[in-house]
């Protein structure tokens, strides 16, 4: 007896088979971060309504928030809320622009040649553990106390994730995609530019990211330096007369901007590199 494949109809799905099809929901981290800050800023109040801690080491929420309010609005130390931001933004801005510049170029070397790695890794791993306020005073005494100065130690800040982070993007290429390339009759440039850059820029987002935590961390230390606006210049300001309210709203500041920065960074890197996104 002979059975025709073809004319058997397939078995219908059962529930359990169509329940486990559905796509499960994922809430994510959003409600457990949420929960988060409202347990903190909770605990804050209390602490600060109940005088737990001292108005004068930690104001309540609301007098930071006028704070917030007041340098937005009168400014405080001859500059508004808007221009201290502007004046960090544009030297945390330039520093990127600079260590970019300089740290992808220097990563692809590393990443790709022996002669590269050698002269530039101690370069590398000797920036990379100094603190800023290290070297601090050896770039004013050759650069001066201007806006130069600030932008090279926060780009110096910067430097090392972005040329680690581009090495390992490079080491991380698949051999495969550079072998097929290589078989097609590419070049060592068509395979740099079009095989091993591309494969790299994951980790090149990831190291500006973390560049970019690097280079607010230096802005307070770098403003120190003759500095008449920005927000590590107004905190520092506001910490030589005790006003507390003042040095926490700039740091609540920063901390928004950061993560607004941070953000962008993940949307940019959803945009340019997505299959990387969904990893």
């Amino acid at each position: 007896m002979t059975i025709n494949v073809g004319t058997i109809a397939p078995a219908a799905p059962t529930e359990i088979q169509i329940e486990a099809e559905k796509p499960k929901r994922n809430l994510g981290t959003l409600p457990i971060s949420l929960a988060t800050i409202t347990v903190i800023i909770t605990a804050w109040s209390l602490a600060s309504a109940y005088g737990v801690v001292s108005p004068l080491f930690l104001p309540s929420p609301l007098t930071v928030l006028r704070a917030i309010y007041s340098v937005a609005i009168n400014g405080f130390v001859d500059s508004t809320l808007a221009q201290h931001t502007l004046a960090s933004l544009l030297r945390i801005f330039a520093a990127l622009a600079a260590s970019i510049a300089i740290g992808i170029p220097a990563g692809l070397a590393i990443g790709t040649s022996r002669i590269g790695k050698g002269i530039l890794d101690p370069v590398v791993e000797f920036l990379r553990p100094l603190p800023p306020l290290a070297y601090l005073p050896l770039i004013i005494i050759w650069i001066g106390i201007g806006e130069a100065s600030k932008i090279t130690v926060i780009a110096l800040a910067m430097l090392p994730p972005i040329i680690l982070s581009t090495a390992a993007g490079v080491k991380s290429a698949p051999a495969d995609f550079i072998n097929a390339a290589r078989s097609f009759g590419a070049s060592r440039l068509q395979v740099l530019l079009h095989v091993i850059l591309p494969s790299a820029i994951p980790s090149i987002l990831t190291g500006t990211r973390i560049a970019l935590g690097a280079g607010w961390s230096t802005l307070v230390a770098a403003e120190l330096v003759a500095a008449s606006r920005g927000l590590g210049f107004m905190i520092q300001s506001a910490a030589q007369f005790l006003v507390t309210d003042i040095v926490v709203a700039g740091i609540i500041v920063i901390a928004a901007i950061a993560f607004l920065l941070e953000i962008l960074a993940r949307l940019l890197e959803r945009w340019f590199v997505p299959w990387a996104a969904h990893r």
